[in-house]
């Protein structure tokens, strides 16, 4: 049986994010009704690479689909004319055990990550949500602003922030309005991009924040936040990692992507060490909320967050749809292992 082998330029082209946002929503559905596995979260840090790479694993009964991916985040390669995400996913029919496609992991993982985070919005922001904020101006920006205002198409201001580089966030700001356009078919028009160098002015302004940097200390402080905040945290997936002050998380209604995965190393990691919430106050994972199992925000000024580490069921998913698109269209490589 031949094995499929796309590039990251060739699931560009088959991959839609309409169709990603309702995988990912399926995907943490399924996990809810216990029709997945999610195998624990291999990582390392290169020290003098100043690197990392993590090895993320799952198995979906739903789809019968199972598989693996090393994703390497090497940012001085920048400095070297070279990607700095850089990665191989291998995917499995789970009933012959047979690979079936092997993909350039790096683009699927910024749809689906983009996907998860607009979920985490749509699903807990207040519903008058009209400004959003991302916190971090790198790669993964594109892709959560994308699937957001696909899922929100009332938000209006969008403010971009980066707390390390500034330059990157005005930018960014100057020209996502054409790469919404090109990349996702989002016209943006009605939409007023602002990069804001004061975090504590882009945090009071917004109704919905969403996070995705590496940090390793708080960015964000509870006395900036205004009432009925929602925050999507997706850069903390490894240990220590923290972008939000713990006391953020005391009276909020917390919701994580893999309750064992973000107590080992998700955004909740220190807060929990430090006291500031327990993991009995932790309200369901996402796909319990999407499910309907249990109840989301209970009000309109309490704040709430979505702890997303990462899950490669979520990948799997989506590497079905590029898969099957290329298939159909012709695109790819099949060889015979």
């Amino acid at each position: 049986m031949g094995v499929l082998i796309l590039n990251r330029n060739q699931i560009k082209q088959v991959i839609d994010m309409r169709q990603v946002i309702e995988r990912v929503r399926g995907a943490y559905q399924l996990k809810s009704q216990g029709k997945t596995v999610i195998w624990p979260l291999v990582n390392y840090e290169f020290q003098d690479e100043h690197a990392a790479m993590d090895i993320r694993s799952g198995f979906i009964k739903g789809e019968q689909l199972h598989g693996l991916k090393m994703l390497n985040n090497f940012p001085e390669n920048r400095e070297k004319g070279l990607p700095p995400f850089n990665g191989v996913m291998m995917v499995y029919d789970s009933n012959t055990g047979i690979p079936i496609g092997i993909l350039d992991a790096s683009y699927i993982t910024c749809m689906r990550t983009g996907a998860a985070g607009a979920l985490g919005v749509d699903a807990l922001a207040r519903k008058d949500a009209a400004s959003l904020m991302l916190l971090g101006a790198g790669k993964q920006a594109p892709f959560q602003i994308a699937a957001t205002l696909l899922l929100r198409p009332a938000i209006r201001t969008v403010y971009i922030t980066d707390p390390v580089n500034f330059g990157q966030a005005q930018a960014f700001a100057a020209s996502i309005k054409e790469q919404l356009s090109a990349d996702f078919g989002i016209d943006a028009a009605g939409v007023s991009f602002i990069a804001e160098e004061s975090l504590a002015k882009a945090v009071s302004q917004s109704d919905a924040i969403i996070t995705v940097t590496p940090s390793r200390k708080p960015l964000i402080r509870k006395e900036w936040l205004k009432p009925g905040t929602h925050l999507s945290c997706l850069g903390s997936d490894m240990e220590t990692k923290q972008e939000i002050e713990s006391a953020i998380f005391t009276g909020a209604r917390v919701f994580a992507d893999d309750i064992p995965q973000c107590i080992r190393v998700g955004e909740m990691e220190i807060p929990l060490q430090q006291g500031a919430f327990k993991k009995e106050d932790i309200a369901g994972e996402i796909g319990d909320l999407l499910s309907g199992s249990v109840t989301g925000r209970e009000n309109d000024t309490q704040t709430t967050i979505f702890d997303a580490t990462g899950l490669y069921i979520l990948d799997l998913v989506a590497a079905k749809v590029a898969i099957a698109k290329a298939k159909e269209t012709g695109i790819g490589i099949e060889v015979d292992m």
